[in-house]
């Protein structure tokens, strides 16, 4: 199996340095950097310059919504362990954990987990199952960079698996069993089934039992609250009664874990759960704008801070427009985008290289630069290199999007 470098070993360099979210010291060595070859802009470029297609990050909606995030889990009294398969991106994690309060890190894969601790981050959970051999290797030896890592079960011989490439790398990890909650994804299907693996991971050589894992991913975008307050309380219902058979077994869970941007008010409140592992509230996308809140209203909370800068590239065709923002920039899975400031635009389809809007009143010309907002930011985000952070039309920072591909 192939040895992880220690923390001694690693010497990563950043692009950026910051203390806050309002003071962004860069970097100013961009020397061996080619504008429009390996970076879409420079600080200090005007938002216009911007080579496209690029991801824009806006500075204040993101501020924003970082810091009402935080002010939303003190007030619940729970806690947020921010959900980073969403950005990928090491400077923004370390943003959500100092001026946001989070405790710790979510992450999907063993390779994404190992890009963020080697940058630094200290707590950092895989809410998901690792089964291959090969990654389980991985991943046992990921605490030697230093930092606490947990990862999710839902199988009695993984448990063992997972015992045992800790023991061989004389490591720590630690175990949450994963609950299925509703979701019909992963995780086991009922309290005694969580109860024997809890028993198993605490039984098991250099494993540690955490919590449970119950997170109901198909309500996150159920846009009707009737509909998603009805799919969590069951959610709530099946996670409690895995909650006190273990407490009656004397067992008990230092996380509860699950939640979304869709849906965490629901389990803050619950008094069941105990971690939030919200993700998209950061950036938000056209998708999750659909979400509806009980009086009707779209969730008002968090703010749209994640746009993709495109330029129009042709308009040959009456009321017609093509941008270079095409398949290789941006995901549709959940949808089309839709254009900021501009109702009078609409996306109509986007193939490898094109995206082809409807301008009825031929307003765009070549060159022009309009932003668009992602249907689904995840996939979007891991398509590009750079976050081109700008604030009052200027770019004030450039952060790499870390775990790039990290899919393993």
């Amino acid at each position: 199996m192939c040895r992880i470098a220690s923390a001694a070993d690693i010497r990563q360099s950043r692009i950026t340095d910051f203390c806050s979210c309002k003071d962004l010291a860069v970097t100013t060595d961009f020397s061996h950097y080619t504008l429009g070859y390996d970076i879409p802009a420079l600080p200090g470029m005007k938002l216009e310059e911007v080579q496209t297609p690029a991801l824009i990050v806006d500075l204040d909606a993101f501020d924003q919504n970082l810091l009402t995030m935080r002010d939303e889990i003190a007030r619940y009294g729970v806690r947020h362990r921010a959900h980073c398969k969403m950005h990928k991106s090491a400077d923004i994690a370390r943003l959500q954990i100092e001026r946001g309060n989070a405790c710790g890190v979510c992450c999907q894969k063993v390779s994404e987990a190992e890009a963020l601790a080697r940058a630094g981050l200290t707590d950092i959970m895989v809410s998901n199952e690792v089964c291959d051999l090969f990654k389980i290797d991985r991943l046992a030896q990921l605490p030697k960079l230093g930092a606490r890592i947990l990862v999710c079960t839902d199988d009695l011989s993984n448990i063992a698996d997972l015992s045992k490439a800790a023991v061989k790398h004389a490591t720590r990890l630690e175990v949450l069993v994963e609950l299925d909650c509703g979701g019909d994804r992963c995780g086991v299907g009922d309290s005694d089934a969580v109860l024997k693996l809890a028993q198993a991971i605490m039984a098991a050589p250099n494993l540690h039992f955490a919590g449970i894992q119950s997170y109901q991913g198909a309500a996150q975008h159920a846009y009707e609250y009737t509909a998603r307050k009805a799919l969590i309380d069951t959610a709530i219902t099946i996670t409690k009664d895995a909650v006190d058979l273990l407490a009656a077994h004397d067992i008990y869970c230092d996380i509860v874990g699950g939640a979304g941007t869709g849906t965490y008010p629901f389990e803050a409140a619950s008094g069941v759960y105990n971690e939030l592992q919200c993700g998209s509230y950061l950036f938000m996308d056209a998708d999750y704008r659909r979400v509806m809140d009980k009086d009707g209203s779209y969730l008002p909370a968090f703010r749209h801070a994640l746009f993709l800068l495109t330029g129009i590239m042709s308009t040959d065709i009456d009321q017609q427009a093509v941008c270079d923002a095409g398949l290789k920039a941006h995901s549709i899975d959940s949808g089309l985008p839709t254009v900021l400031d501009r109702p009078d635009l609409a996306c109509l389809v986007f193939s490898d290289e094109h995206g082809t809007l409807k301008d009825p009143e031929n307003t765009l010309k070549i060159n022009d630069k309009i932003m668009l907002i992602p249907g689904h930011c995840d996939p979007t985000c891991n398509m590009h290199d750079w976050y081109v952070g700008v604030r009052n039309g200027v770019v004030e920072a450039l952060w790499p999007v870390t775990a790039r591909g990290k899919f393993f």
